[in-house]
């Protein structure tokens, strides 16, 4: 839940706080069921096979009902989406270009950034995957991108581009077959190899489509209709309409706190400029912890600043830096300022219970570790971001107490529900510990002491 200040902050300082996470492409456009749609006649479906053979390069385009599928998607079901990638890819296409090249990769791979975010810096996906190119955590970190509660490297367009562009290369010398490599960075390399194996070793990406997962299925297919649809727009009468187009920018380096949108009144311009231009910096600062960071500026202003680079950089190291620093360690999942530690789950735990030997909230537990409920499991590994210093203490009670007369008790933590408790204990029902509690409905509270068992 986004409190009243994390909202009146938020305007403060320019950033939109995710009340839900932004869907990225890849979580919206899934039409496997569009299969079944009607299939071009003969005549129609050689002229869309030989226009794909037209434009294949390096990565194979192979046409199927699979591929129309998600051609009628993306001219017929969805105009709108495509209309809008039609719109941006002049912004972020010769960024692409330029990395692709560097790395001696197929230019056909700048669209497979359509597919992961719809060209979007700053898409977030469910499973927590973010950017352009969509990298989770773990992958982004070991390619070099750094991110916390201030900063997100993977919204950085030029090096989550370079970084993507060393993970495909990477899996391109595992698979050496394109249609393997761009499935795996769909997927990751373990569950191609697992699908190879499950296939009795076939060596393409449509001999073991069967047993691939059902996303990474349809995965490229949507490549191959993508760049159809795009190279073939004005056959479907798209109209290439107000095109956007990357701002020619410059560098600045800050080696201390920074308000961005007071800067960009000090350059006067407007904030959403600013912000396209350093979608990375999540909360619309630069953290006076990071030193010498690279803050990105219209380059046509790079003169003005320097000739008033100590007035301008005074004024915009002023604003909200107390403020932005109290909801960097009270936001929920905040992890500013803290140590990651690993908590394993033994008999009788709870969340509750583990929060309070923490010191933490159970909110933050859920955030840490993407629980959705209050449901762990024995042996299950815990994140836990602590401050500094502390040293988790036990609970001065027991959860679980036997009794000289052989009751066996358990101590209500915060979050328990009567049907979580009766999960901790084998032949334990809600309406067991109703019983042996006299209980006449299902309320509970933390503290509360129930019998479980004698």
């Amino acid at each position: 839940m986004i409190g009243t200040l994390t909202l009146v902050l938020a305007s403060l300082f320019g950033f939109t706080p995710i009340l839900e996470p932004p869907s990225a492409a890849n979580d919206s456009i899934f039409v496997e069921d569009a299969y079944y749609e009607h299939i071009p006649g003969e005549a129609n479906y050689d002229l869309v096979q030989d226009r794909l053979s037209c434009i294949e390069k390096t990565i194979p385009l192979n046409y199927n009902t699979k591929v129309q599928a998600f051609i009628n998607y993306f001219t017929v079901k969805d105009r709108e989406y495509t209309q809008m990638i039609l719109r941006r890819k002049n912004v972020y296409f010769p960024l692409f270009e330029k990395y692709l090249a560097k790395y001696g990769l197929p230019d056909e791979l700048k669209y497979l950034a359509i597919i992961e975010s719809g060209l979007n810096p700053v898409a977030v996906s469910r499973a927590h995957a973010v950017g352009l190119w969509q990298f989770m955590s773990p992958t982004g970190r070991s390619f070099g991108l750094h991110h916390d509660w201030y900063i997100d490297e993977r919204m950085d367009p030029a090096k989550s581009t370079e970084a993507a562009c060393k993970y495909l290369k990477q899996l391109y010398g595992i698979f050496g077959d394109w249609e393997l490599a761009i499935a795996a960075y769909n997927t990751g390399p373990g569950n191609i190899r697992k699908a190879i194996r499950r296939s009795g070793y076939k060596k393409t990406f449509w001999e073991i489509y069967p047993y691939l997962y059902r996303e990474t299925r349809s995965y490229l297919p949507q490549l191959t209709a993508m760049i159809y649809t795009i190279n073939y727009a004005h056959e479907y009468n798209f109209i290439e309409s107000d095109l956007e187009y990357s701002i020619e920018s410059d560098t600045i380096h800050i080696e201390n706190y920074l308000h961005l949108k007071t800067l960009a009144a000090q350059l006067n311009i407007c904030d959403e400029d600013i912000t396209k231009l350093n979608p990375s910096l999540k909360r619309g600062v630069v953290p006076k912890e990071a030193k010498k960071y690279v803050i990105n500026i219209p380059k046509d202003l790079k003169p003005h600043f320097n000739q008033n680079r100590l007035a301008i950089l005074d004024s915009a190291g002023k604003v909200g830096q107390s403020e932005i620093q109290y909801l960097a360690r009270n936001t929920e999942g905040s992890t500013y300022g803290r140590e990651k530690t690993y908590y394993k789950v033994r008999s009788g735990d709870v969340l509750g219970l583990i929060a309070e030997r923490y010191n933490v909230r159970v909110s933050d537990l859920r955030s840490w570790n993407n629980l959705r409920g209050n449901t762990i499991r024995i042996g299950q590994n815990i994140v836990i971001w602590q401050k500094p210093g502390f040293v988790a203490h036990q609970k001065s009670q027991p959860v679980l107490q036997q009794l000289p007369n052989g009751v066996k008790t358990y101590i209500v933590q915060p979050g328990d529900t009567l049907w979580d408790i009766s999960r901790k204990f084998d032949g334990l029902s809600i309406e067991k510990i109703k019983s042996l509690n006299e209980l006449e409905s299902n309320n509970i509270k933390p503290g509360q002491k129930l019998i479980i068992g004698t």
